[in-house]
């Protein structure tokens, strides 16, 4: 990827801009973590428009290779370049009745001996996972991840089952978006794959389905502030932050809790840090690596903020 980001603006006829800034050119596990963030982000984003337009938004950050699947309003693309493949699940579409049936359907389902997932989700994956699961079983190069929202949570279950099944290609990263709780605690600890999951400020969606009816979080979480900032904010300073950004939300005649979700704003926020990541590394000043940025999951609902 090259050292500064380059704004490219990909947009069709009454359709919403794309502003992309990565530019790939070395293999995804080279890349810095938060690089790898916003690249995973930006095709979650992509992910959201139609086939050609996806087509071209992905190769002009360096996937040359888009295919997408389909089946009865469940999908996912396929990304990649000659070095790695994503798989990248759309989120829910205001105008697709499967993807709101999904959302909106919090019963768990048992899934054999590894716990209990929500079953809307569940069924999104099982829609898809024939085709998807030949289609990786024939690639070797690394498979990455990614996804907002609904997508999120598929892609997470698309990473558990990846990571269960006889794939020679294990998930290398998973990262989320905006990921509502996708199942218990026993479904959540079952794998063993490095997953970030992105929280933005009052971003309601990662706040259901509720604990109280078993619900937990996976992954490491990744916390960006009501500025963008990401931070590592716990307890009383995360609330106190929320509350903030919820009554500057107010001010501006904005809704923060649906506005905060919006896949566009965390693609914004995590080319902004690696902006400023470069330009403490071209003055000489010390970068936040990894550990300086997550927050561990402690498999402890009383530990996660969301």
């Amino acid at each position: 990827m090259s050292s500064s980001l380059v704004p490219k603006v990909i947009q069709d006829v009454g359709e919403v801009p794309l502003v992309l800034h990565s530019d790939v050119r070395e293999p995804l596990a080279n890349l810095s973590f938060l690089r790898r963030g916003l690249v995973l982000a930006e095709l979650a984003m992509i992910a959201y428009n139609d086939e050609a337009e996806a087509s071209r938004a992905a190769e002009a950050i360096g996937f040359s290779e888009s295919q997408l699947f389909e089946h009865d309003g469940a999908q996912a693309y396929r990304f990649a370049n000659d070095r790695d493949v994503v798989l990248a699940c759309r989120g829910t579409e205001a105008n697709e009745w499967n993807d709101l049936k999904a959302d909106a359907n919090a019963s768990m389902a048992v899934v054999g001996a590894l716990g209990k997932v929500h079953s809307g989700f569940n069924q999104e994956v099982d829609d898809l996972w024939p085709v998807l699961e030949g289609t990786l079983r024939e690639d070797t190069r690394p498979v990455w991840f990614c996804g907002h929202s609904l997508g999120a949570a598929m892609a997470t279950i698309c990473a558990y089952r990846c990571k269960a099944s006889a794939i020679v290609s294990n998930p290398q990263e998973l990262h989320t978006y905006g990921s509502p709780r996708i199942g218990n605690k026993r479904y959540i600890r079952h794998a063993e794959l490095s997953h970030y999951r992105w929280v933005h400020n009052n971003d309601v969606v990662t706040r259901v389905p509720p604990a109280w009816l078993g619900y937990r979080h996976g992954g490491d979480e990744v916390y960006l502030d009501r500025h963008g900032r990401i931070r590592k904010l716990k307890g009383v300073w995360r609330s106190r932050d929320r509350w903030r950004g919820f009554m500057a939300g107010l001010f501006k005649w904005k809704f923060d809790l649906l506005a905060d979700h919006s896949i566009h704003l965390y693609a914004q926020h995590i080319a902004t840090a690696v902006v400023q990541e470069d330009r403490k590394a071209s003055a000489g000043r010390e970068t936040r690596d990894e550990d300086d940025l997550v927050i561990r999951n402690k498999q402890d609902e009383s530990e996660q903020n969301d």
